[in-house]
């Protein structure tokens, strides 16, 4: 693999620390500011969509910037939100902090993604992906403790240091070793917003949804299922979450390297796959052992989807791929609220801290019936399938980068 993979990982290490290790700093940035720990909650919100927005608008202003370029102006943007976040004098400060990383998070993975599928053969595309994601599923690791440790152990603004410090790195990484692209010829936002009329882009949309929505409906409320359920103590969450973590880096390794194989079938099995487990955990949460797998399952089969996802945006969006590629990255986070506002849901209506699984797998189940038609589409041939993919007609230069 190409050495500006490690460079394109290095920088979603830091954008994957930086999303992630918030959430275990809630209650001291809380005390610190004198707000609530729910008013504080807004740093996760906050982030959660500055990427759903800033991932389209940015991308669109990469269509006229060699991509080279926008990452490291995207990386640029980050290292300005995490340092401004560090210093913040005030919540509010924090607050804006936090949005200005998140708008880089999108569009970064985004235009990443068709980088990195430009730096390989097309046939090893969607391990070249899943390279770069592994910095952001290392991130839940190593990032996350470490980051947690060193604010427990020094204050949470330095965690942020940290963080704007890896940033440097990654943009010191991307200029070195990323090769210079230029912009392909011909690209227009009206070329990038025709992808959004493939009706197999807006499938695989879905799939993000819905399928990364099983994943956060089960973690998102990890903490009292694990306590509350399992008996775990809390001190033994972080470590939960690490298992998850490791499960994360091995899907998405395992995913990348089948998709460029079998990429639908990788799709079926993961899908249907989670679905079961998820179902499942309503039953492992009430022991230890097989909750602790169980975590760790679900965090494997959830991102073994991640690159052949992406893989098959950039396939169908043909010519115009980078909005529709960031836009998918939106669609991650999109998941994550979506599943985290159903499982609050059903927690309030008295069903239970395991209920939230069964709404993980209802959603898991709805992203592979998404697969199965999107790939009866696919076979089937007719003006709907013709049309559709045929909507983002090939551009002059459009594959210079490839």
């Amino acid at each position: 693999m190409p050495l500006a993979l490690l460079a394109l990982a290095i920088g979603a290490f830091g954008i994957g620390t930086t999303e992630f290790v918030v959430m275990g700093l809630l209650p001291e940035v809380a005390g610190d500011f004198g707000v609530s720990i729910p008013s504080a909650g807004f740093l996760v919100t906050g982030y959660a969509l500055g990427v759903v927005l800033g991932a389209p608008v940015l991308a669109v202003l990469g269509t006229r910037i060699p991509r080279k370029r926008m990452l490291m102006l995207l990386m640029g943007l980050f290292i300005v939100g995490n340092v401004l976040t560090a210093v913040a004098p005030v919540f509010g400060v924090m607050v804006v902090g936090r949005v200005v990383a998140s708008l880089a998070h999108g569009a970064f993975f985004g235009i990443g993604s068709v980088v990195a599928a430009g730096l390989v053969a097309p046939e090893k595309k969607a391990g070249a992906i899943s390279m770069m994601f592994t910095g952001l599923t290392l991130a839940n690791v190593v990032g996350v403790p470490l980051g947690t440790f060193i604010a427990q152990s020094a204050g949470w603004r330095i965690t942020f240091w940290m963080v704007a410090a890896l940033g440097v790195v990654g943009l010191a990484g991307i200029a070195k070793l990323v090769p210079d692209m230029p912009k392909p010829e011909g690209v227009r936002l009206r070329h990038e917003l025709l992808a959004f009329r493939n009706v197999q882009v807006l499938l695989a949309m879905a799939m993000t949804v819905l399928g990364f929505g099983g994943v956060f409906a089960a973690i998102t409320y990890i903490t009292p299922m694990m306590t509350d359920v399992a008996g775990f103590a809390e001190s033994s969450v972080t470590w939960l979450l690490v298992l998850f973590g490791v499960g994360m880096v091995a899907g998405n390794l395992i995913g990348g390297k089948f998709a460029d194989r079998r990429l639908m079938p990788m799709l079926y099995v993961a899908l249907g796959a989670l679905a079961v487990v998820l179902a499942l955990f309503t039953l492992t949460a009430h022991d230890k052992v097989a909750a602790a797998v169980t975590v760790t399952l679900i965090g494997a089969l959830g991102f073994a989807t991640v690159p052949p996802l992406q893989k098959r945006v950039l396939d169908h969006a043909k010519g115009a791929p980078t909005l529709a590629s960031a836009v998918n990255i939106g669609a991650f986070n999109l998941g994550n609220a979506l599943s985290a506002w159903l499982g609050g849901i059903v927690i309030s209506a008295g069903f239970g801290y395991t209920a939230p699984n069964w709404v993980g797998a209802v959603l898991a189940a709805a992203a592979l019936l998404l697969a199965v038609v999107s790939s009866v589409i696919e076979r089937r041939p007719g003006p709907v399938s013709e049309a559709s993919v045929s909507s983002t007609p090939p551009l002059v230069g459009a594959d210079s980068e490839h």
